[in-house]
């Protein structure tokens, strides 16, 4: 059993039976108080106390492999006009670690995007975890990923190896990073650490600027170099991949950047009714938001940390069409 899953299991576990406890008291102080027998009183504080087993199970078995296409129409009247009708894949945060035991699952998902038809690809950061030994047995997978103008992609928080657990204690920080961008470079994509690629149709152009992470939290890196990336890129329409969506308030709305691409949230992969408690933690969460004419859209991402389901926030793949008004 994954070892994530196994400690998230065990808690669960714990948490039921505390619970269970707590609603012998709760049972028996209704039976005193209010005239309602124990039994009644108790049956109905187990019966609540099968729900959370029963999301969880839901948000593991199904939602997590449940993925979801969202079709997303951006307009902007500095389009250049050969740019018409683009259409691109933005995913974000694989974690691999979460896909250990599911191959099935994440060639479902590479099938997915491949049927898009998309002309670009663009992956906004945490293709792992833990390691960059998690994309062991994926590259061959990934590597299939296909867009006419190639797949981009960006580091994210983890990317920088920030959570490495005992297995790599011994070995260079430096060198894991290392591994795992050359491990992105050989599954065909073009990782952009402070750069641009341009993306020509005719006469006209477009800049895929990616960023290193950059964040308002101090929990997280910041090592990316916005002006660096930006250099060569002035007189053209910019969509930028940045991981962190706190980085597009702290600096990017300073900036003539049209769209920026982030993820990290996760929407913290759960939602109840459209209630989702990453509204407390951060501005820019999920979906489209939009300033002075700039737009930014969050990736809820495809894979899991914390704990390995999601509930209400199904694993994303957005398709973005790009138009002029």
């Amino acid at each position: 059993m994954n070892i994530e899953l196994e400690s998230t299991l065990l808690l669960l576990v714990l948490c039921w039976v505390i619970l269970t406890v707590l609603d012998v008291a709760v049972a028996g102080l209704l039976c005193l108080l209010g005239g309602v027998t124990f039994k009644k009183a108790f049956a109905w504080g187990l019966l609540s106390l099968l729900l959370p087993p029963l999301l969880f199970a839901y948000g593991i078995t199904i939602e997590r492999n449940w993925y979801q296409v969202k079709e997303v129409a951006l307009h902007s009247a500095t389009l250049p006009q050969n740019f018409e009708g683009y259409r691109m894949v933005h995913i974000s945060d694989l974690h691999l670690r979460s896909f250990q035991g599911r191959e099935k699952s994440l060639q479902r998902l590479v099938d997915k995007i491949n049927s898009l038809d998309a002309d670009m690809i663009c992956f906004t950061g945490d293709l792992v975890t833990m390691s960059p030994d998690e994309i062991d047995g994926f590259e061959t997978m990934l590597a299939t990923l296909s867009a006419r103008d190639g797949i981009y992609s960006v580091m994210g928080n983890h990317d920088y190896m920030m959570y490495a657990g005992h297995k790599e204690s011994t070995r260079d920080t430096a060198a894991l990073i290392r591994e795992l961008q050359e491990a992105q470079l050989g599954m065909g994509w073009h990782l952009l650490l402070d750069e641009n690629a341009i993306i020509r149709r005719g006469a006209d152009s477009i800049a895929v600027v990616g960023v290193q992470n950059i964040s308002t939290s101090k929990h997280f890196p910041s090592k990316g170099n916005l002006a660096k990336a930006l250099s060569g890129t002035e007189n053209c329409y910019k969509i930028l991949l940045s991981h962190d969506p706190t980085h597009w308030e702290k600096e990017v709305t300073d900036m003539n950047i049209a769209l920026t691409l982030s993820g990290h949230t996760h929407a913290t992969q759960f939602s109840i009714f459209g209630w989702c408690p990453a509204k407390y933690v951060y501005r820019q969460y999920r979906g489209l938001y939009e300033h002075n004419g700039q737009q930014l859209y969050v990736n809820s991402g495809i894979g899991e940390t914390i704990f390995p389901a999601r509930i209400g926030v199904r694993p994303e793949v957005t398709l973005i069409t790009l138009s002029r008004p």
